[in-house]
């Protein structure tokens, strides 16, 4: 609606008689100066020659305007009703502001039938072709979006036919849009070839046809595969095309390729980071009955990304089991930067933890200097965070196990300082 909002714009306002009156007689006052010695850069021209509209122009403007006003108050029907009428301005060839008119005329078309009840799957076939043919722009994406409203319809097969038209498509020399553009298509022409994977997999429990559709499964897989390399090639965030890709490995036991495009995801640093590569790593590794060694080392990476990763809690359990002293002063600082960020807050399963670190620690340490350590940056505001009266009441009503636990550890996190938790427990407990 932006975009319309643009397009729309103020109305040109010309100039009075006025401003042509200062005009006039700022050039004869500035005609007595001499030219030659005259250093100042030229002004710009004041007066624009303002376009004039036709009278089709002038009825598209006003049809689009209706069109805008039905679409803001959600009168769709009526929406579509002025639309039908504005796609006549794709046939005018005597404006420059034609690619903006299709570019409106396809974003409006296909948001108006999303909110039509009565629109069929012929409706949306019939604008994107006609947009597709209306100009070469945005032909790559159009194709697109025609490929992801068939998925959305269950028809795969003419969806994957979308995407090869504009796999073979080419116009002109190819500039650096076009390029990324084409390596999106393929991408999801690999993501078409993987559903019908699955389908032929789906049917695999059908002895009749076993051997039919295991060599339909493998065709569909070399296709996917074909492209899914490319993919790797390109630094970006594909997550949905490697797990297809890595699914497929595994299921024809190919793990070891599996495994290494799942590290080059994760560790390759001409891509941006990302904390789902190295998700997706821990998984085929857990998968696969990996040592905790090497399950540690990938949530090392991804807590150096999101601290407060659900997967943090496992990384902690793992560093506590390793019963290592630098492991078990590890695991104090991911709990706490966990307990940083307030949706962690009411979790008893992170306090738990941390009261058994801190435990384990004590048993090494007489005067837990860990604990302090870590503690030295955030006793200015952690007792606000987790001890004030508030978080007691609060605690003991919704889950007195978390009370108790959180009771037991607020003077070993904040010695010597005054907490509203501790008075409220006394109150409370007395």
């Amino acid at each position: 609606m932006e975009a319309l909002d643009e397009y729309l714009g103020p109305p040109v306002v010309l100039e009075d008689e006025s401003d042509s009156s200062d005009c006039s007689s700022r050039k004869r006052h500035k005609s007595k100066l001499p030219l030659a010695k005259s250093k100042l850069p030229l002004a710009k021209p004041m007066c624009v020659e303002a376009h004039v509209e036709n009278s089709f122009q002038k009825t598209c403007r006003i049809c689009l305007e209706h069109v805008r006003e039905a679409m803001l108050h959600h009168r769709w029907q009526e929406a579509a009703e002025y639309m039908a009428s504005y796609t006549q301005v794709l046939e005018d060839r005597s404006t420059v502001k034609s690619q903006p008119d299709k570019e409106l005329v396809w974003r409006m078309s296909t948001e108006i039938l999303h909110h039509l009840p009565n629109a069929t799957v012929k409706d949306y076939n019939i604008i994107y072709e006609r947009m597709k043919h209306s100009g070469f722009k945005h032909y790559l994406m159009i194709c697109l979006e025609h490929s992801f409203h068939l998925m959305l319809h269950g028809d795969i097969e003419a969806a994957k036919h979308q995407v090869s038209i504009a796999e073979s498509w080419r116009h002109g020399k190819e500039s650096v849009s076009q390029l990324q553009r084409i390596r999106l298509i393929h991408a999801y022409r690999s993501l078409l070839d993987y559903i019908m994977w699955c389908e032929k997999k789906s049917t695999l429990s059908n002895d009749n046809s076993f051997e039919s559709d295991s060599q339909g499964m493998h065709t569909f897989f070399r296709l996917a595969s074909t492209n899914l390399q490319e993919i790797l090639k390109n630094p970006g965030v594909w997550d949905p095309f490697i797990l297809c890709y890595v699914e497929m490995l595994e299921f024809y036991g190919d793990n070891e390729e599996a495994q290494k495009v799942l590290n080059h995801y994760a560790y390759d640093n001409s891509f941006p980071p990302n904390p789902n590569a190295h998700v997706y790593l821990y998984q085929f590794l857990k998968r696969h009955d990996t040592p905790d060694k090497k399950l540690m080392k990938v949530l090392k990476h991804l807590q150096v990304l999101v601290p407060s990763h659900e997967l943090m809690l496992t990384y902690s359990c793992l560093l506590l089991q390793s019963e290592k002293e630098s492991h078990t002063q590890k695991a104090l600082g991911v709990l706490l930067e966990m307990l940083d960020f307030q949706c962690w807050r009411s979790n008893l399963d992170v306090w738990k933890c941390l009261h058994a670190v801190i435990h384990q620690l004590l048993q090494r340490e007489e005067r837990a200097t860990s604990v302090q350590t870590q503690m030295a940056v955030r006793n200015d505001w952690w007792p606000a965070l987790h001890f004030t009266s508030f978080h007691a009441k609060k605690d003991l009503e919704e889950n007195s196990e978390l009370f108790e636990v959180k009771a037991s550890l607020v003077e070993i996190l904040c010695p010597g300082r005054s907490s509203r938790y501790t008075t409220e427990m006394q109150m409370l407990t007395s």
